[in-house]
């Protein structure tokens, strides 16, 4: 590694990998010469709090844009502190690989020039997807991607000018915001045109959990149904869609994002056909003197059995990138292993959260995939656990975990991490089943909710547990009506919450055995429980007693996604 006196580098874009490829080769070459553009007045900001902003859980904007110790992240900082030269509302319009240069400009006064540049890193993040609707443009429409955008929503909710709020898209951004909006007492509604929000995070008998949660806590959820139009004025009054009108006073767009690429096309990198620069493992483009790294590339799957890039844009993976084209350009080579699609997110109370792919995903790609879902609490029941619902993915075949879900009120970031080092390093169900983890009764019970969840889908692959997934198990009970409910919980608990089908039978496990003999053998018989932990011993009291035709629902009716009666 060298000082890099006399070294050009040209940064362009200043808000996650750019600023952290600037800062870190800074330290490595302090010689070299580093400019950084950004287009935007802000540097260096968290956009990913801007939700929280607007829920008011801190009121400060520039906190976003502030280290931790709160000085502004300011072009002087930069040039102070870390060394750089940060250039905002400056615009990169064109890179000449040729004579290596970049033509920039100046937003503020018009002026166009070159600067040279010995190595380019692109950092030009992704822009918000803005679907053709009629009045996507009226005043209170947002897409959410900057500082002004929160600042903006906020002022209509300090002013009481926001009453009635529809978010169009139900994926990270319109979740969050929905529960921003509700937390400070709007009325929500979320139009998702697919058939379930979180359409690219969670298989859908999870999302549909989420879902069911949601609207306990008052959000609208209208799904399968397409916006229209946007109505109003020269302000938003209405949101169209193919089945209704809802009232509004603000709208948030928030469809999804596509990498900003088109510098990169124009200079003739190599770009994927849907979008996003294509990079090697050290974020280098098909030009070895560009890097990209950010929301503007595609990552490989960590596992290669995807065969394909991905784009899941994640501020976490950008900064990656960036100490990763920090490093290949002052000569460490450390390459960037590969993506695992690892996700959180904060729905009001509940923790959801994913790493891998998702059963739907794999499918997709062909692969033989067997999955499992389990529900219970995150500590032992005199530490008043919170539930968990987790769902693991593992390859038929290998045995490899290719992918987890969590959803709940309990600690689900710890366990999507454990799963998520699983993924990474390509554990088989067996290993997840047995990893030694931190054991006290404040933090977990004796076998950890990820490993119980791995013993249960470890049961089902060698044939032990005959589980149905929630969905699967709704439709056989829509389909099959010759069928039995067989409730094991104690009586106490049915008077509680129950399943309301007719059809159900209430048997306590205590006293299975001895009623075998009051069930049928020539039905099938799905049994479940508060979690299905006494489902699934039921079903092997049932096996041995001779019967042959006899599942049990997995997660329980904790982890039900329909419709439960409560007393």
């Amino acid at each position: 590694m060298e000082s890099g006196k006399g070294l050009k580098i040209v940064v362009i874009g200043a808000v996650a990998c750019g600023p952290k490829t600037a800062s870190r080769l800074k330290r490595l070459m302090p010689e070299a010469e580093i400019t950084v553009l950004e287009r935007g007045e802000h540097v260096s900001f968290g956009a990913c709090g801007i939700p929280y902003y607007v829920e008011g859980l801190f009121n400060n904007l520039s906190a976003l844009v502030e280290t931790p110790v709160g000085v502004p992240r300011t072009p002087v900082f930069f040039e102070k502190v870390k060394g750089v030269k940060v250039l905002t509302k400056t615009e990169a319009i064109k890179i000449d690989r040729e004579s290596k240069t970049v033509v920039v400009r100046d937003l503020r006064s018009g002026e166009e020039y070159s600067l040279p540049y010995d190595k380019l890193v692109l950092a030009t993040g992704a822009t918000a997807v803005r679907p053709p609707i009629p009045g996507i443009d009226k005043r209170n429409v947002f897409f959410v991607r900057n500082l002004d955008d929160a600042q903006n929503i906020r002022n209509l909710i300090d002013q009481g000018k926001a009453k009635n709020v529809v978010i169009v898209g139900g994926g990270y951004i319109g979740i969050e915001m929905a529960e921003a909006f509700a937390e400070v007492g709007l009325n929500v509604s979320i139009v998702e045109m697919l058939d379930q929000i979180f359409p690219q995070f969670l298989d859908r008998e999870l999302a549909l959990l989420v879902q069911k949660f949601m609207k306990s806590k008052g959000v609208s959820i209208f799904t399968s149904e397409t916006v229209k139009e946007i109505l109003g004025g020269e302000s938003v009054e209405a949101v169209k869609t193919d089945k209704r009108e809802l009232p509004a006073d603000l709208v948030i767009v928030a469809v999804g994002v596509r990498p900003n690429d088109i510098l990169a096309k124009e200079a003739g990198l190599a770009c994927g056909p849907k979008g996003g620069i294509l990079v090697n493992s050290y974020c280098q483009t098909s030009d070895p003197d560009i890097y990209a790294g950010g929301d503007c590339v595609l990552n490989f799957y960590v596992h290669p059995i995807t065969g394909q890039p991905l784009f899941i844009p994640l501020g976490s993976t950008a900064n990656k990138h960036g100490r990763v084209i920090a490093n290949h350009i002052a000569g460490i080579a450390s390459p960037f292993p590969g993506i695992a699609c690892t996700s959180v997110c904060k729905v009001f109370e509940v923790t959801v959260a994913r790493t891998g792919l998702s059963e739907a995903m794999a499918k997709s790609l062909n692969i033989d995939v067997v999955s499992a879902v389990w529900t219970g609490p995150d500590k032992p029941h005199y530490m008043e656990g919170k539930p968990l619902t987790i769902k693991l993915i593992a390859s038929r075949k290998y045995r490899t975990i290719l992918g987890a879900e969590v959803v709940g009120m309990g600690d689900a970031a710890k366990r999507i991490d454990v799963a998520a080092m699983a993924v990474q390093f390509k554990a088989t169900l067996d290993q997840l089943a047995y990893v030694d983890l931190a054991y006290a009764p404040p933090f977990s019970p004796p076998i950890d909710p990820i490993a119980t969840a791995a013993h249960v889908l470890l049961n089902k692959m060698n044939g032990l547990a005959n589980g149905l997934n929630p969905l699967e198990a709704k439709k056989w009970m829509d389909e099959r009506k010759d069928l039995v409910l067989l409730d094991v919980r104690t009586p106490d608990e049915f008077n509680q919450m129950r399943l309301p089908d007719d059809r159900v039978v209430h048997i306590p496990l205590g006293a299975l055995r001895e009623k075998v003999n009051e069930l049928p053998k020539d039905k099938d018989i799905l049994a479940f429980c508060k979690v299905s932990m006494r489902g699934y011993e039921a079903q092997r009291i049932l096996n041995a007693a001779g019967f042959d035709r006899v599942w049990f629902i997995e997660g329980g009716l904790v982890g039900w996604p329909f419709e439960v009666w409560t007393a």
